[in-house]
């Protein structure tokens, strides 16, 4: 333990008294990393963390060190948020039912450091310019934000005119967006989500990205047909096809998932709008877990700021709401109380998103060398404090970390 200690003061003995505190040192933590690891100390340096043990002490000035203490609190991973429309959706009954955009406190509120921005029904109206410029935003107000190029329409929309050039060319882009049997699509074939997903794996490929393809799936007679012929019919690894919103739309459409999973393809759960909602979509993961589909191939996101229309047999919307990524820790509880223990549940909100957005080892765990993003729960389950990127964001229910025009 003493040499640890040296060790310890010796990468810092360049830090000058007065600085600001370099260093984060959790104690008592009961951590769920998703894997439970028992009670621990943990030590931030930046961004990342560094050490994970029973216990640390430190032996520097108390203004380079910020000792926090978690007796009695659960620690788990800053949650992912894989289908979020950080610039607004909607827009289905009109330019007067465009849905908002997100702001920073909307995340951090809810546990989310880690989000996969997107487009929706609009690609007119929203740009992909505009998506670009507020996921941005969010990385430099303190989260972590990728986004998706295309919208719902085939061919898609792009900002250096392919899909393939967006994902190598653009920072922050790890795939592509397209709909799926619904009226709102381009109907598109099988055949043209293989160009699509091969462009995306091509780009994912040369860029060390994901290169996905998360497809909106609506409640068309298709359902996932086109998306099973693609992958029969191609090379493309079904890794690259996440289909979403599958709980949403019809049993037939989760029992073609099963099928899905069986050739090892990850679905996406959106999380209801209520925690009655939520109490449902829970008892549908429990379904597809006894149907033999492996947890690890299950995700959950919220469709944030994405609007939900209802449509009457004409086609007509005749009802329109939207929901905020809060709906993710409504189903994590229902997870829960139903039986499920936090370590498995947990993986649908972070280590699993993770793999699939390329982030694994880096987001949604608690591990050394993995980027400080942290949530702590009282025995209520209910949020008290966020971490990202290794910087205090939310402390005792209050949010510290706002964008630089949110009140």
């Amino acid at each position: 333990m003493h040499r640890e200690n040296n060790i310890l003061t010796l990468l810092c003995i360049n830090i000058s008294i007065g600085k600001e505190k370099i260093m984060i040192l959790i104690k008592n933590a009961e951590v769920y990393a998703p894997k439970y690891l028992g009670k621990k100390d943990i030590l931030i340096e930046g961004t990342k963390v560094k050490k994970i043990a029973d216990y640390i002490e430190i032996n520097l000035p108390d203004n380079l060190v910020e000792t926090i203490d978690l007796s009695d609190k659960i620690l788990i991973p800053g949650l992912i948020d894989q289908h979020v429309h950080i610039t607004g959706g909607g827009g289905e009954a009109g330019p007067s039912s465009r849905v908002p955009e997100s702001n920073l406190r909307d995340f951090i509120s809810c546990g989310v450091t880690t989000v996969l921005g997107l487009m929706g029904t609009d690609g007119i109206s929203r740009s992909l310019e505009n998506l670009y410029a507020k996921a941005k935003a969010l990385n430099e107000d303190g989260i972590t934000c990728y986004m998706s190029t295309g919208s719902y329409s085939y061919p898609s929309v792009t900002l250096t005119g392919s899909v393939e050039r967006d994902i190598y060319l653009i920072d922050l882009c790890i795939g592509v967006k397209i709909a799926v049997s619904d009226h709102r699509s381009s109907n598109i074939t099988s055949e043209e989500l293989i160009r699509l997903a091969t462009e995306a794996r091509r780009g994912g490929l040369i860029s060390g990205k994901s290169g996905i393809v998360t497809m909106h799936m609506g409640s068309g007679k298709k359902r996932l047909s086109p998306v099973l012929a693609a992958i029969k019919e191609s090379d493309v690894p079904v890794k690259n096809f996440i289909p979403t919103h599958v709980n949403m739309r019809s049993s037939e459409l989760l029992e073609d998932c099963v099928e899905f999973a069986k050739i090892g393809g990850t679905m996406d759960f959106t999380a209801g709008f209520s925690a009655e909602d939520n109490s449902t979509e829970a008892d549908k993961i429990f379904q597809l877990l006894d149907r033999g589909v492996k947890d690890s191939l299950i995700t959950v996101s919220s469709d944030a700021f994405g609007s939900q229309p209802r449509f009457d047999e004409e086609g007509k919307c005749i009802g329109l709401t939207y929901s905020t990524s809060n709906t993710l820790m409504q189903l994590l509880n229902a997870l829960v109380s139903k039986g499920m223990s936090l370590e498995q549940a947990l993986k649908f909100f972070t280590v699993n998103p993770a793999r699939v957005l390329g982030l694994e080892g880096i987001k949604g765990t608690i591990g050394e060398t993995a980027d400080a993003d942290l949530v702590v729960l009282d025995r209520d389950m209910r949020i008290i404090s966020v971490m990202s990127k290794g910087k205090i964001a939310m402390a005792d229910e209050k949010v510290m970390m706002k964008g630089k025009f949110e009140l």
